[in-house]
């Protein structure tokens, strides 16, 4: 038995492999189906709104397919060997990150995350920080991000107690392939007609402020989270962040794009068009997530096929790896 960072590790774990992850699916009221009948996700729920592609939440854990951790938690597996997460998470009380395939059939409420000092203190969670690259969208598809001008907190709550928030909150057009960093604080939802990927903090903590006056399943409103909402929101126009020419790059075959580099996460979309070739160091893992096209995956002994709507987990350390194949990967690390 190894020790890492002064934890005993079990001889099972000693030399985990890269693996395929089966997502937790989420069935909420404003989901649809595309991920089910486009993205080869299976589910007996209604609707697959989400799915959490990368995942060791408590409300819904991602779990290994294949290989020898096959039905085991994603989880189970980080906790009892911390290594393969890397040494950038040992800054970290629990697994960094959490990722999403998210398909909203109908609007979103407008919410929005406290940051990390805020959770801490009030929620004895992590806050959440999130990004989301746009998969595909109807024609006239938006999303709603921060405000038209900047506004103080009494005009914010007010506005949601007369039912007038709309008239403030900002709305953007969307189009397949663009990207948007919502850091902690910002107001913002997901608008119907949007498919999208999502890289966030590992949270589930949510204020929600507006929510069409829908019903929940009991046929009440859903419950609103005001106070807490006005604690927390950046009341101020929503300023996008735009990936320059020096943030691509050539592998071979492939380009890769640098969208968000921050203290929590990066983020690359990855085109490629037969090789791409990367290392797993022991700083990171890695999380591909196969936005399109199909491939072949191999590090060292290792090697599967891959499809749209798969996700694969690359422990820290693996090495030298390849996908081959006409491929769209959005690749992952902390």
């Amino acid at each position: 038995m190894i020790k890492y960072n002064g934890k005993s590790i079990p001889k099972e774990f000693e030399t985990m492999k890269p693996c395929k992850i089966i997502p937790y699916i989420s069935s909420t009221i404003w989901g649809g189906r595309r991920l089910i009948e486009e993205y080869g996700v299976q589910t007996d729920k209604e609707n697959a709104a989400e799915a959490w592609v990368l995942s060791c939440h408590p409300n819904g854990c991602s779990v290994i397919s294949g290989g020898e951790y096959d039905g085991k938690t994603l989880r189970s597996v980080c906790e009892a060997e911390p290594s393969v997460c890397g040494t950038r998470a040992a800054r970290f009380k629990e697994f960094p990150i959490l990722i999403k395939f998210i398909d909203a059939r109908d609007n979103l409420s407008i919410q929005v995350h406290p940051d990390e000092a805020y959770a801490r203190c009030v929620e004895n969670g992590a806050g959440k920080t999130e990004c989301w690259y746009i998969l595909d969208c109807d024609e006239d598809a938006e999303l709603a991000l921060g405000f038209k001008k900047k506004i103080d907190r009494e005009t914010f709550r007010r506005s949601i107690q007369d039912n007038t928030l709309m008239d403030y909150v900002q709305k953007v057009k969307v189009h397949k392939g663009d990207f948007f960093f919502i850091e902690a604080g910002t107001l913002h939802a997901i608008c119907k007609g949007v498919l999208l990927a999502e890289v966030q903090q590992n949270s589930d903590t949510t204020y929600r402020v507006y929510d069409y006056d829908r019903r929940g399943a009991d046929g009440k409103p859903r419950q609103l989270h005001v106070d807490k909402a006005v604690d927390v929101t950046d009341t101020v126009p929503y300023k996008p962040t735009v990936p320059s020419e020096e943030d691509k790059a050539r592998f071979h075959t492939a380009q890769r794009e640098l969208l968000t580099c921050c203290d929590l996460f990066s983020v690359c979309h990855v085109d490629c068009a037969d090789t791409y070739a990367q290392t797993s160091g022991a700083e990171s893992f890695v999380s591909l997530l196969v936005l399109s096209g199909e491939g072949t995956f191999t590090c060292g002994d290792t090697s599967f096929s891959l499809r749209k709507g798969e996700s694969v987990f690359v422990p820290s350390g693996a090495g030298a790896f390849t996908v081959d194949g006409k491929i769209e990967l959005l690749e992952t690390r902390i």
